[in-house]
């Protein structure tokens, strides 16, 4: 199953994701932040957003927060031809340095 292996905060709600397979990908979670509730304080605050870190497989923060690898990589269900398929174009790929 591909999970993250890596993160990293950038701008605004952004994060830079390494994947299993070694696909660097960015994401921009502000979506998935809005709304309040659990991720009220993470939307709003900078430094614990910029606290984020790896926990099996998927990405969280202090506090027991965290978002689903599939949701994160799929930005839904994990697709039954995963082996095949490589995230979705909102995952914008980016260069190895």
């Amino acid at each position: 199953m591909l999970e993250t292996s890596a993160v990293e905060p950038l701008e605004g709600r952004t994060v830079r994701l390494t994947l299993t397979d070694g696909t660097i990908v960015v994401r921009d979670l502000s979506d998935l932040l809005a709304g309040g509730g659990l991720f009220a304080s993470i939307e709003q605050d900078d430094e614990l957003f910029r606290r984020v870190f790896v926990d099996y497989g998927t990405i969280a923060w202090p506090g027991d927060v965290d978002l689903a690898p599939e949701t994160i990589i799929w930005d839904g269900p994990t697709p039954q031809d995963e082996a095949t398929r490589h995230p979705e174009p909102f995952l914008r790929p980016q260069p190895l340095r």
